[in-house]
């Protein structure tokens, strides 16, 4: 795209944002109807399933640059998505929550935190993966990003069986939490969608066309991007871990926004854990497609943004525990100290990249 003037560059950046995010709604929408259908709600299919389609950009980007062999964006994108994409909360938490209170109040339940800790666990093995040796792999495959999807396997069987019942009172929801179960608001779409005549082979169709624009859209924004902003002289960290991890996760405020307008607090959380928690999983590919390990090749900036993606993490997790009451610009104090943890990362991630 090196021959494309700058207007254009930026007008394939925000078409396809915009494809992104309306393939996003369809996407979302499809996938909560296909699972009740199917009936695989909560299962562990339904839980794979809704991870890779809320992902699907970054799937996208990752293959992309896999085959181009700039695995930097990758890299960037999957763990800048995880930052940003958790910042996403702070957003339902200052639009989408009603009545009025912040939204790991409403939302609290164990199961969320033990969402949480996955997320931490996987970030943890890719900080781990980035100190082993280049040489350690065989058939295109890593230890690293091996351990990574066993690990996000293992951890969704153990949610899938919490999501079940804790050994805990109200069974692991906080006593005044959400009303109605989580997960409610897929059974409403279903509803709607039966109600508007959608059969189910229109439903997969919607969800085929939904995706495979996605995919397209996330090759067209990540080169139409790199190319445009290189130019304005941010560098391939900055904008693989910021803008374009901002577009790609358009889909996710939309749905979140969704659920909670629906007053399904839980399961907007448990979307941007779910999603965080698939996101290093992209790792094996990029490996398999690349034929290196991904991993052992990253800079102090994937590292540093790991990290901070572990924190935010964290500081939602405790905000789950300690259900704050009181409300600041319309958020919870946690959603108050993510945002400011976020701005002052990435001032220091700019300061690595330079």
């Amino acid at each position: 795209m090196g021959s494309l003037g700058s207007p254009v560059l930026l007008l394939l950046f925000v078409a396809s944002a915009a494809v992104i995010w309306y393939a996003g709604i369809k996407l979302s929408d499809t996938t909560d109807v296909l699972a009740e259908r199917l009936h695989l709600g909560s299962a562990l299919g339904g839980l794979i399933l809704l991870a890779v389609a809320t992902n699907l950009p970054e799937l996208a980007i990752t293959v992309s640059a896999a085959l181009a062999g700039q695995l930097d964006v990758a890299v960037g994108n999957i763990l800048g998505g995880i930052a940003i994409q958790t910042i996403v909360l702070a957003v339902l938490d200052a639009a989408g929550v009603r009545p009025r209170a912040p939204l790991t109040r409403v939302a609290a339940s164990l199961q969320l935190v033990l969402e949480g800790a996955l997320v931490v666990v996987v970030l943890a093995v890719v900080v781990m993966g980035t100190q082993l040796s280049p040489g350690l792999h065989a058939a295109r495959l890593a230890p690293a990003s091996v351990a990574i999807a066993v690990l996000w396997v293992i951890g969704l069987v153990l949610l899938n069986r919490a999501g079940r019942g804790l050994p805990w009172r109200e069974g692991g929801d906080a006593p005044d939490s959400q009303p109605e179960p989580r997960g409610h608001s897929r059974g409403k779409k279903e509803k709607a969608a039966t109600d508007q005549g959608v059969r189910t082979g229109r439903a997969g169709l919607i969800f085929g066309t939904a995706a495979l624009a996605t995919l397209v859209a996330g090759v067209v924004i990540e080169r139409s991007g790199e190319e445009f902003f290189a130019r304005q002289g941010l560098s391939g960290v900055l904008f693989g871990a910021t803008v374009l991890a901002a577009a790609t996760s358009l889909p996710e405020v939309s749905t979140g926004l969704t659920s909670t307008k629906l007053g399904d607090h839980q399961l907007a959380i448990s979307d941007i854990f779910g999603g965080n928690a698939f996101l290093p999983v992209l790792f094996l590919p990029a490996a398999i497609i690349s034929g290196r390990p991904v991993l052992p090749a990253a800079h102090d900036t994937d590292i540093y943004l790991t990290a901070l993606g572990i924190v935010l993490t964290v500081t939602y997790m405790a905000g789950l525990v300690f259900r704050p009451r009181r409300q600041y610009a319309r958020m919870g104090i946690d959603s108050v100290m993510a945002v400011v943890i976020y701005v002052v990362g990435i001032a220091g991630l700019a300061t690595i990249a330079t």
